[in-house]
């Protein structure tokens, strides 16, 4: 029995051994619509964004990620077998996207979002796999590791986070909804992993679903409130101008994409086919809603057309141009292209700067970020929709001709300050989460202590 046994052990194990190429190759034969099918799916997750690198090849990683707590820089998820996933199960393959957990047991930081991807399903999983084994190029290079601060250099204290914040159980369709709903329910909470950037977060920086699509920050741009709420979020916009607005960054009077929203369209929703969009439209429109205070009426509806050039005809330019006044910095930067009124351009190519979210938030992080880095589409085209003032203005400059903005066309009460803009422009404020976790297992070590020394007392005394 016990010579059965261990000639048993080595056979198991190589048994095991050979189970990662055999799925390997399993995926490899895929039929090519299930492989198809797992691009569609990869392409709506988003994978390419932050898995490629900035001239790199796709899906090879090596992305810098800036976070609260340090960078996070992105694997290699192609089916490299040094460097990549190729040696990966499908049920290896499934726990990394869906638990956040590596194939050598490791914790993924949630950077990666797989606590949306949790709800993918099965078969969608088996054709994300097929695809990436089959269709995605291997490359056999290594990204930077990511060299977070002690504590959270230690991946196994994601294992805590994950017990309180991860809920692994795929998508449960709700059947007193329409399978259009459920499509469009799957998609923005899965896949399309939207509470991700527009969901606030704790100090545990896991997502505050209590103001779940309420809006969040991303870095030195915040992602807007899209709840159903009329003021704050997307109440007053129809189905079809979300659908137009996924598809092609911008919806007429409403709204334009910038910054990681026109990456998440260029990247990722304007491949998606119409009923999904749509689907995605009809489920947004009933998030429950949440409202700032301070926006009393929808933020898109602000403004007029109007201009002020009566206030600098003949005026000379101050000899310290941090001086200069509004007026003078739209007339010199913003006047040709947005017009004199800030009706836009005569084509409608470029939008008016009234009836403008961009100008009518109480949070002004998107207005300054625009005017620092402007936007450039990455669709099928290098044109730049807005240059970047960031090396031709000053923090005082940006600060002046933003709050003349947001008088003029936008939400009056709203303000951009020069601090703010110098904030911004170093990439946003830290974070005090590494300090906390560490005067956390400080004391926690202290009670340990404290607990230890009482029971010894205790012990003599007795």
């Amino acid at each position: 029995m016990k010579a059965r046994t261990h000639l048993a052990l080595p056979l198991a194990a190589l048994l095991l051994a050979l189970h990662g190429p055999v799925a390997a190759q399993a995926a490899a034969n895929a039929d090519p619509a299930l492989v198809q099918r797992g691009q569609y799916l990869a392409t709506a997750g988003d994978c390419v964004a932050c898995h490629t690198a900035p001239g790199g090849k796709a899906m090879a990683g090596g992305l810098s990620l800036p976070m609260p707590l340090g960078a996070i820089v992105s694997t290699n998820i192609t089916p490299s077998k040094t460097h990549g996933i190729g040696n990966y199960t499908l049920e290896q393959f499934t726990d990394a996207l869906r638990k956040g957990v590596r194939a050598d047991g490791q914790h993924l930081y949630p950077a990666m979002p797989y606590t949306s991807y949790a709800l993918v399903t099965n078969d969608d999983a088996r054709a994300m796999y097929a695809y990436f084994m089959q269709a995605v190029a291997p490359v056999d290079s290594a990204p930077p590791a990511t060299a977070l601060p002690f504590p959270f250099n230690i991946r196994l204290s994601m294992a805590a986070w994950n017990l309180l914040f991860l809920d692994s159980k795929p998508f449960v369709a709700d059947t007193g909804k329409s399978a259009e709903w459920n499509r469009g329910a799957y998609l923005a909470r899965g896949l399309a992993h939207c509470s991700t950037c527009h969901s606030p977060r704790n100090l545990m920086m896991a997502e505050d679903l209590s103001r779940e699509l309420g809006g969040g920050d991303v870095g030195s741009w915040h992602a807007p409130n899209i709840t159903s709420d009329a003021n704050s979020g997307i109440g007053g916009w129809s189905e079809q101008e979300l659908v137009s607005y996924m598809r092609q960054g911008y919806a007429a009077n409403k709204a334009q994409a910038s910054g990681p929203m026109a990456e998440a369209i260029d990247h990722s929703l304007r491949h998606l086919n119409e009923a999904d969009l749509r689907a995605m439209a009809v489920y947004l429109k009933t998030v429950p809603a949440q409202r700032d205070a301070a926006d009393t009426q929808p933020v898109y509806a602000w403004g007029k057309a109007s201009d002020d050039l009566n206030s600098i005809r003949g005026v000379a330019l101050p000899k310290d141009l941090n001086e200069m006044t509004g007026a003078q910095l739209y007339d010199a930067h913003c006047a040709t292209c947005h017009q004199a009124r800030g009706q836009g351009s005569f084509d409608g190519g470029l939008p008016p700067l009234f009836h403008n979210t961009a100008l009518g938030r109480a949070n002004t992080n998107n207005l300054v970020m625009v005017m620092l880095e402007g936007i450039q589409r990455q669709a099928d085209t290098t044109e730049i929709r807005m240059p970047a003032f960031a090396k031709t203005l000053s923090d005082r400059q940006i600060a002046t001709l933003g709050s003349y903005l947001l008088e003029r066309y936008g939400n009056p009460q709203a303000r951009v300050s020069a601090d703010q803009v110098k904030n911004l422009r170093a990439g946003g404020g830290s974070s005090n989460l590494v300090w906390m976790a560490r005067l956390g297992m400080l004391a926690a070590v202290v009670l340990v202590v404290a607990a230890f020394f009482a029971f010894r007392r205790r012990k003599r005394e007795k």
